[in-house]
């Protein structure tokens, strides 16, 4: 089988990437996925007037071997747990020449990835992945040895990378160009920074060549005759006893540190039961011979910090633009997680949560006691009630007195145009 006419699949992967067929679906790709612009400030929604003025030379200078991609921009985003994560974003252009690879390099390296590897691959997800951790905690496996890489993205070390993609790529214009798009650098207050280590998120490569990276790990256990699951840099493997899991934990330890020249976060790391762990997002738990898969509470103490900033009582906008970006967020959020199965304990609770922090923001909005009073008796509360709970100093005891739950009842949030969690969780449950 050729690609182009003449060439063999590897003698002509270069041609295959800039072939009319693939730059079309490169472009319809970046478009979807949006994105910040790189550092020239070029957004997505120039690329067809980008391509048009430049696609032909791009073309040529890829066939002949010769393109140089622009040093990625800096963005620093805050990680829940603290500190930040880095992204590099590429120019537009630069991400579609990166996505062209990925369409000619993904059929080559797909085939060969193990069953055990969930992240960024097609036709597979997160949701998949937790399953799979299900069926073998179900079957008795109830120890893990957790894994954490320490800033795998940053520390991906370049040779070692590069001797992986070059098993199965052998056309020197493709390997080079990889190469280049790895050093490019960062552009970092106005200076580009070389980059000697690392495939920094924020390009459409990254998440290829780190299931290319990690893909020996997986051999590795897969030889070792481990069960495991693996999304992106996240390894979970499961074992039938604490001893079982604190040997794998060290000797896999050893093959990553000194095999493939990764870190191993070893204060993020540990042999521990399943239900003291968390896996994107999710624990397992095992009660009375059944295993439930459960939002783990760093999930849950991420969500409620993010609807306590929108719903912090010092900002200074009407509650319909609140309500607004709340459900913006709920809605983001339920899409992650409420696919999930057996939770919808914690989704209600959550939902009595969130509408108790929606009513104290209105009884901060109302400011004062007579209007307060005033709103009350508007919303069906007996004057009593209506003139006692508006002396309550305090908001969030407010929140919860049965007049502001009268008031502002629940139908009443849903006409605000608010969606439940479990609304969401009845749409989206597959697990």
């Amino acid at each position: 089988m050729t690609y182009v006419e003449g060439c063999s699949v590897e003698q002509g992967l270069m041609e295959k990437a800039v072939s009319p067929e693939v730059i079309s679906l490169a472009i319809s790709h970046v478009k979807k996925n949006k994105g910040a612009p790189g550092i020239d400030g070029k957004t997505v929604d120039e690329l067809d007037e980008l391509w048009s003025a430049h696609g032909a030379r791009i073309c040529q200078v890829l066939v002949a071997g010769d393109y140089i991609p622009r040093p990625v921009r800096q963005k620093l985003i805050p990680k829940p747990d603290g500190g930040e994560r880095m992204l590099g974003i590429p120019t537009v252009l630069d991400r579609l020449v990166q996505t062209m690879l990925v369409l000619v390099l993904e059929p080559l390296f797909e085939p060969h990835f193990s069953d055990s590897s969930y992240g960024f691959r097609p036709g597979r997800s997160q949701y998949m992945a937790v399953a799979k951790a299900k069926e073998y905690v179900v079957s008795g496996l109830e120890w893990v040895a957790d894994i954490d890489l320490e800033k795998f993205f940053d520390r991906v070390n370049h040779d070692v990378l590069m001797s992986r993609v070059s098993r199965r790529v052998t056309d020197k214009r493709v390997l080079k160009l990889l190469r280049r798009f790895l050093t490019c650098g960062m552009m970092i207050n106005g200076v580009a920074i070389e980059t000697e280590e690392g495939t920094p998120q924020g390009g459409p490569l990254s998440p290829l060549l780190s299931n290319v990276m990690l893909d020996d790990l997986d051999k590795e256990l897969e030889r070792r005759g481990h069960r495991f699951v693996r999304f992106a840099d996240d390894c979970n493997i499961y074992t039938g006893s604490e001893f079982a899991a604190r040997r794998v934990l060290e000797s896999v330890t050893r093959f990553l540190e000194v095999k493939l020249r990764l870190k191993v976060n070893r204060d993020k790391s540990a042999a521990a039961l399943t239900s003291e762990r968390r896996f994107l997002g999710f624990t397992l738990v095992k009660l009375k011979e059944k295993v439930y898969v459960r939002l783990s509470a760093k999930a849950i103490k991420r969500f409620k910090s993010k609807v306590r900033i929108i719903t912090r009582r010092v900002r200074r906008i009407r509650s319909k633009l609140m309500l607004s970006e709340l459900n913006a967020y709920l809605t983001g959020w339920a899409n992650y997680f409420a696919k999930a199965g057996g939770i919808q304990a914690q989704l209600t609770s959550l939902d009595g949560w969130i509408r108790r922090r929606i009513r104290q923001w209105l009884w901060v909005e109302w400011k004062t006691s007579r209007k307060r009073r005033t709103n009350l008796l508007k919303g069906g509360v007996d004057r009593d009630q209506a003139i006692r709970a508006s002396h309550v100093r305090s908001p969030w005891k407010a929140s919860n007195t049965r007049a502001m739950r009268t008031c502002v009842n629940n139908e009443r949030i849903k006409w605000g145009g608010l969606i439940p969690l479990l609304e969401h969780w009845h749409r989206l449950s597959t697990l």
